[in-house]
């Protein structure tokens, strides 16, 4: 993924209302960005970080800006746009650069499944095999050179793992896919610190079928690229 328009620097003065980010430009202009990501982004959005935005030709939205990366005072790179890991992710496979989630003819996305109203982000078919459900998660959480997942209790995120459950039930194939998009990080976890029950589920939906697979990511202001397996470790902060 390359950015073109190519991304604009500035310094985050504040996160704010989960969609907004004030920053200032280099020539000292101060502009308010969107923000995607209503995550915490915890170590993502420390004020003095060097913030990476994309600017939009669409007359329509009322801020032009989106925050695409963080440059942070640790030297870290970290994608902040959530939206990115699904589009990095559908990227990968089709350069065929996901060798677990080859040799399969259709790609689709946002499709409906499971019996809770879910979308599966994406969906791999071919003839002859399971289809192949991808639930696709974007890490940024570091601590201790591990990544951890997520960053807040996710109702949401427990309903994906049930959906993901059912389907590897039913004989298909159900992949939860981390794309950690940090590039401190090293390995990645469920945080169990944070959401004790996300945990648990994880423990028991790869006992019933679910794949787990975590890779990590090159990122620059010029563009981001899925690159190598990362290890997935059964570990809490506490040890």
């Amino acid at each position: 993924m390359h950015f073109e328009p190519a991304l604009q620097p500035a310094t985050l003065i504040k996160r704010y209302k989960r969609f907004l980010a004030d920053v200032i430009t280099p020539d000292g202009r101060e502009l308010t960005l969107h923000c995607a990501n209503t995550g915490a982004m915890t170590g993502c959005a420390t004020p003095g970080d060097t913030v990476w935005y994309s600017t939009s030709d669409n007359a329509k939205r009322k801020y032009a800006h989106s925050w695409e990366l963080t440059e942070t005072q640790q030297h870290h790179w970290i994608c902040v746009n959530t939206l990115r890991a699904n589009q990095l992710v559908r990227e990968a496979i089709e350069a065929q650069r996901i060798p677990e989630l080859s040799g399969y003819s259709n790609l689709s996305a946002e499709v409906k499944y499971g019996t809770e109203n879910s979308r599966i982000d994406l969906m791999l078919q071919a003839e002859n095999q399971p289809d192949c459900y991808i639930e696709v998660k974007s890490v940024t959480l570091l601590h201790a050179g591990q990544g951890f997942f997520p960053d807040a209790v996710t109702l949401r995120g427990q309903k994906h793992l049930r959906e993901l459950q059912s389907m590897a039930e039913q004989g298909q194939r159900a992949v939860l896919f981390f794309a950690v998009l940090h590039s401190g990080i090293e390995s990645v976890s469920a945080a169990h610190h944070i959401d004790p029950r996300y945990t648990e589920l994880l423990t028991q939906v790869q006992k019933k079928g679910v794949e787990v697979m975590c890779y990590g990511a090159a990122l620059s202001a010029e563009g981001i690229r899925l690159t190598e397996r990362l290890p997935l470790v059964t570990k809490s902060l506490n040890g």
